[in-house]
């Protein structure tokens, strides 16, 4: 018999990807909304290259991480999905001390993922270690925090200018956003 015919080894079978395209559809649908989730299109990307080297570069952070309000319930690693962490309104928060942010406010796959690396979701120290050995030029001395309300209105029309206006008044060369 042939290995073809041989079936496959069950590990193999459970490492499928995700497919979150799919998943976020059926749970727009099943929240009750009348079109399915359409994700975003642009027909003009809005990013551009680099006009300089990296290693030149003013660099700042983008996460959608959460700074910690410690009334808002759990928000550690493993912390169940948690409404009351979110966050509306674009902030920006010096880079030092380094902050305490979390990412309870967001959707992922809890059984398989912690957050007990902030690496993992706010590369604050890579990056650090980045422009020590020279990669990256300048570390901007605050970051910024975009909402991830599942909107692309309110991301396209307030909160990517915001985040851009933050950046021009920094001086920014390059921005790297670490979505959760």
């Amino acid at each position: 018999m042939s290995d073809q015919y041989h079936a496959k080894p069950i590990e193999a079978v459970l490492d499928l990807p995700i497919r979150y395209i799919d998943r976020s559809r059926a749970y727009y649908l099943a929240l009750g909304y009348e079109n399915p989730y359409r994700w975003a299109h642009n027909r003009d990307v809005p990013f551009v290259a680099l006009r300089k080297p990296l290693a030149t570069s003013r660099v700042a952070l983008v996460t959608t991480a959460a700074p910690f309000n410690p009334e808002a319930g759990d928000q550690g690693p493993w912390a169940p999905y948690n409404a009351a962490a979110k966050f509306t309104d674009v902030y920006s928060m010096p880079v030092e001390p380094a902050p305490d942010l979390r990412i309870s406010h967001v959707g992922y796959d809890r059984k398989h993922t912690s957050a007990e690396d902030i690496n993992s979701y706010f590369p604050l120290q890579r990056l650090k270690e980045a422009a020590a050995a020279g990669r990256v030029g300048e570390l901007n001395g605050r970051f910024y925090g975009a909402p991830s309300l599942r909107s692309q209105r309110l991301t396209t029309e307030r909160h990517a200018p915001a985040i851009l206006d933050l950046c021009r008044q920094d001086r920014i060369d390059a921005a790297i956003l670490v979505a959760t």
